[in-house]
């Protein structure tokens, strides 16, 4: 069972929350450490590109998504 956790990391300076199911946040901190970056900053990128609008949490799943495909 997966259920939604709600997180919180600080980016350009200011702190920020995204909600996410435990196996999109296990795979969105191995996509941090295989790039060698920190969660923040793995989240921040994803931030600084998601459309104008949208959801952070839905930006880290289709994030998660993508990397998966590839």
């Amino acid at each position: 069972m997966s259920y939604v956790v709600k997180r919180s990391v600080t980016i350009k300076g200011h702190r920020t929350s995204f909600s996410l199911e435990q196996p999109f946040f296990e795979a969105l901190t191995a996509i941090a450490a295989r790039r060698a970056l920190s969660l923040a900053a793995l989240v921040a990128e994803i931030d600084s590109n998601r459309p104008k609008g949208a959801n952070l949490s839905s930006a880290l799943r289709v994030y998660v998504l993508e990397d998966a495909r590839s």
